[in-house]
């Protein structure tokens, strides 16, 4: 499985600043930490990825490599204790066995080392539910490299050069000869490149590239739902050594409604109506994504009942038709009342209570019921 973004494991952007980064690490160690969690077996996971994204992106040097090559330019495994006995791939291992056989190389895809793909980024983004319901397009900045105009991307300072790399000779690859067998390896100083830089670039500290922003337009479908997620092919990571760059993929999150709950291509909304309407019946105006809409209601309703308006709700990405809208009517208690108010309900209440029963079944089935509990 490959590895998350080291920035994506610290939640911090790109251009985040030491301190930044400082506290993140330590906010995400104390919540992970393995004493603090032992009955979280996940625990002890996410705190060594944490402790790996912080000890590279707190040294300048190997921050300016992970910037520059990704995961692959601060490959902890590439030097081991008692020769270089980590691989990369099991090609890259045995790939100087099957040049012997097979010709140069093989085991490398194309016969070039260190060529990689820019690993894939994600960019959250928020948008309303009518944003998601009718499809938009919107414009996000992103972090992003570009080639550092002071050393022109060589990553050395202007006057000076990249060097041989002394451990390797230039070739990217260290050999071990064990027996019969002769296995290679990236080499751990230039990490596959070939050349080092002895004398940075004091603007990209040997980077050859420099951070800055970049704005995308994004294209919404109609449609979409909480957590869909839009691939920009290309965006991501930039490859190492002429390999492709990775993606960019841009999770939708929508933001709470005042009105509306969505539940998949369906609305839900609640709406009050007065005790006169609920009782007496009459015809309501309600809110819907596209306008207003109207619906009767009978005599006799009673609080939380629910008005279906078809073809109302969402057409989502992968459906043909719309989903519905459902009005749930809430009887809403009248509050501030004059005294005219008060007396007129109490004589309406003594009016009801002189046949509780038609009038007031729920409550006379209820009460009934109350009594057989007790008297059981």
């Amino acid at each position: 499985m490959s590895k998350r973004d080291y920035y994506e494991v610290l939640g911090v952007n790109r251009d985040a600043s030491e301190d930044e980064i400082k506290k993140a690490y330590r906010r995400l160690a104390m919540k992970y930490h393995p004493d603090r969690n032992p009955d979280n077996p996940k625990a002890e996971e996410h705190f060594k990825e944490a402790k790996e994204a912080y000890e590279v992106l707190s040294d300048p040097n190997k921050r300016a490599a992970y910037d520059r090559y990704g995961h692959a330019g601060v490959d902890p495994s590439a030097a081991a204790a008692g020769g270089y006995s980590s691989y990369s791939s099991f090609a890259e291992a045995f790939g100087d066995i099957f040049s012997d056989i097979f010709g140069a190389g093989a085991g490398r895809p194309g016969g070039r080392a260190g060529v990689y793909r820019g690993a894939d980024l994600r960019y959250n983004l928020e948008i309303t539910l009518e944003q998601a319901a009718h499809g938009t397009e919107t414009k996000i900045r992103i972090p992003t490299t570009e080639t550092c105009d002071t050393c022109n991307g060589s990553g050395a300072k202007p006057g000076t050069q990249p060097k041989t790399c002394p451990t390797c000779d230039g070739h990217g690859q260290v050999r071990l000869q064990q027996g019969f067998f002769s296995i290679q390896q990236t080499c751990p100083r230039c990490h596959g490149i070939g050349k080092f830089i002895p004398d940075p670039c004091n603007t990209c500290h040997g980077a050859g590239r420099v951070k800055t922003h970049k704005t995308l337009s994004v294209k919404i479908p109609a449609g979409v739902d909480e957590g869909d997620r839009i691939r920009l092919a290309g965006e991501g990571e930039p490859g190492i050594n002429g390999g492709p760059p990775g993606d960019l993929y841009v999770q939708l999150h929508i933001k709470p409604h005042p009105i509306f709950r969505r539940d998949h291509d369906d609305l839900h909304c609640e709406m009050p109506i007065s005790f006169v309407t609920a009782a007496l019946g009459g015809e309501i105006e309600i809110p819907t994504l596209d306008g207003s809409a109207k619906i009767r209601i009978p005599p006799e309703t009673q609080s939380g009942k629910v008005f279906r308006l078809r073809g109302k709700g969402i057409k989502g990405v992968r459906s043909n038709v719309h989903g519905d809208l459902y009005c749930h009517v809430v009887v809403e208690t009248p509050v501030n009342l004059t005294e005219k108010q008060k007396a007129l309900l109490r004589e309406f209440e003594a009016l009801t209570q002189d046949n509780s029963e038609r009038h007031n079944p729920r409550a006379k089935s209820w009460m009934n019921r109350v009594r057989e509990f007790f008297s059981a």
